[in-house]
Parts: C-alpha cells; sequence; structure tokens
C-alpha cells in the first residue's frame, strides 16, 4: 500500500479512509486543501458494481474490533487466553477440550464421550459469539493417537451439517491435561 500511496501522493490515512469505505482511489481524485496537506475525500467515490482493485482485505490489529466471548457454558480457559475472539465479522474459538463446564473434569477417559464433550462444549461458545456449528468454516482437530480417527469421524459428522468445514487432524505428542481430543475452530457470522 506504501507504493500505491506515493505514487498517489496521498497520505496513508486517507488511503485508509478510503479503503474502509471500498472507494477507488485515482489519481486526481484527493486533492490538497491547504498547506497543512490536508485532503478532501468528497471527490472520491463508491462504485458498487465495479472492482475496487485496491480494496484491503488485511484484517486490522485495532483492539476496538476485537471482542472476547466468554461463557459459563464451556470450560475456562487454561491460561491466558479467551475461549473465543470475535473480529471482522469472524470467531476464532480456541482449543477445546472435553471438560465438564461445572468441575473441569474430563467426561470420561474415553475419546468418543471426550469428542462428544468437545463438540458440545464448542457449540456453547459458539452459541455466545452468535454462530453455530454451520457457520464454522474450518476445524482443526488434534488427537492424541491419529488411531482414534475413525471414531472422532463418525461422532464428528453428527455435528457438522453439509457442507462440512475444511479440516485438518493431526496426531501431537501431548495434549493439555492429557486429553485425548482437542478442536479449534473458525466461523463466519
Amino acid at each position: 500500500m506504501a507504493s500505491i500511496v506515493s505514487a498517489l501522493a496521498i497520505s496513508p490515512a486517507t488511503a485508509i479512509d478510503a479503503l474502509r469505505r471500498r472507494a477507488p482511489i485515482t489519481p486526481g481524485s484527493l486533492n490538497t486543501s491547504d498547506a497543512n496537506n490536508t485532503f478532501r475525500t468528497s471527490t472520491v467515490s463508491y462504485h458498487p458494481h465495479r472492482s475496487n482493485r485496491f480494496t484491503c482485505l488485511a484484517i486490522s490489529t485495532d483492539a476496538s474490533i476485537k471482542e472476547a466471548v466468554k461463557t459459563d457454558k464451556a470450560p475456562a480457559a487454561l491460561g491466558p487466553y479467551s475461549q473465543a475472539i470475535k473480529a471482522n465479522n469472524t470467531v476464532f474459538v480456541s482449543g477445546v477440550l472435553g471438560l465438564i463446564p461445572e468441575t473441569g473434569k474430563f467426561v470420561s477417559d474415553n475419546v468418543e464421550e471426550q469428542t462428544e464433550q468437545v463438540l458440545k462444549n464448542m457449540g456453547e461458545i459458539l452459541k455466545a459469539s452468535g454462530a453455530s456449528y454451520s457457520s464454522v468454516v474450518k476445524t482443526t482437530i488434534m488427537l492424541a493417537d491419529l488411531k482414534d480417527f475413525k471414531k472422532v469421524n463418525e461422532i464428528y459428522a453428527k455435528y457438522f451439517p453439509a457442507p462440512a468445514p475444511a479440516r485438518s487432524t493431526y496426531q501431537v505428542a501431548a495434549l493439555p491435561l492429557d486429553a485425548k481430543i482437542e478442536i479449534e475452530c473458525i466461523a463466519a457470522l
């Protein structure tokens, strides 16, 4: 973007403002209004049917658009992280374990029961964020033993309607609290 700003001789703040409004930036569309190099943006127009080549799709680092999601209906975070974060119409759910929210203990030592509890907990976090299983676009499953893949798939399939989210599944060396499974996800709002 710096090269575009330099080429058009406009301030970065003006360029960012135009990008946020999805307005095209073209030479001559922004004019200086005084000696302090302040810019008028009234001549920048928005064209809803035209491609805006300079529209920025980057995720903002502005903390005011980042919101923590918290619910007592799912286990509390085990460290300095949030159950989920909402930002830019997206929900990022942290890794969820098969813990019973009220006790903080595993539902059992069985991978099937832990998977069921993980997905119930994830559903509560999604609900608290305004999302649902059907709005999940990506999941990541971490297993203590990849041999549990088929068992997990049978339970997982009950929760995600077609089209199923994109997914990655890994066997990991260890999971928090010696869990059998951990799942994280990303959902669209």
